[in-house]
């Protein structure tokens, strides 16, 4: 066996050890970061002030935890944190399942759209992706796509839920939150359905972008 040969499998031998590691890492992060949410949503989410009529909280932040995961960890990791942390919220969330499930719906809109645009980028060597969506224009264009998908999304659940299990509400559904009470019924739904998902959907990025990058957290992981 040749010297470059063995030289060849050395480095084979070591891109393996690189990638395990990174997947080991990858999960404990997913596994910490959903537990962290979990424990946010049983003892301090109660706490936070709430849309009137909604019962919606004004900033979610298991949310915020789900994508500070993925902007640390990547996207394994940020898709694994919001599964983990949905079924952990199972025993805890007097809305279970309905709650959780929106919950993930929600959150999965803004880690998918960056995650499907970094597959269109064409790999720069020494560039790694936390790079790319640190680029703050990047990361609006990516927020405002995945803030349309959330609304989306939001818009196709609240329409289910409203024809099936909340349908007698329907009449009782208003905008008095926004001071204008005489607008109920599925206008007041839709309009609030984006609102509301707009406005949360502004924190949920926000925070994140500014405890990740503001921190530099992604650059001591270096994961992705």
């Amino acid at each position: 066996m040749t010297d470059l040969t063995q030289e060849h499998i050395a480095e084979e031998r070591e891109t393996i050890m690189s990638k395990s590691s990174q997947l080991v890492l990858q999960i404990s992060g997913a596994a910490l970061f959903g537990a962290v949410s979990i424990v946010l949503s049983i003892f301090i989410t109660p706490a936070i002030p709430r849309i009137p009529g909604w019962g919606i909280a004004i900033i979610d932040p298991v949310s915020i935890i789900w994508i500070m995961c993925f902007l640390i960890f990547g996207p394994k990791a940020g898709m694994l944190c919001c599964v983990i942390g949905t079924f952990g919220l199972m025993p805890f969330d007097p809305f279970a399942p309905i709650g959780p499930i929106m919950k993930f719906s929600a959150t999965f809109a803004l880690i998918i759209v960056p995650i499907l645009f970094l597959k269109l980028y064409k790999e720069e060597e020494g560039v790694r992706n936390s790079q790319k969506i640190r680029n703050l224009k990047n990361y609006v264009v990516y927020g405002l796509f995945g803030v349309i998908l959330r609304i989306g999304v939001m818009m196709l659940a609240n329409y289910l839920l409203f024809v099936t299990l909340y349908s007698a509400a329907i009449p009782f559904v208003s905008l008095q939150f926004l001071g204008l009470p005489d607008i109920s019924g599925w206008t007041a739904i839709i309009i609030g359905v984006i609102i509301i998902n707009a406005e949360t959907s502004l924190w949920d990025l926000l925070f994140p972008y500014v405890i990740v990058f503001g921190s530099k957290l992604d650059q001591r992981f270096s994961i992705w």
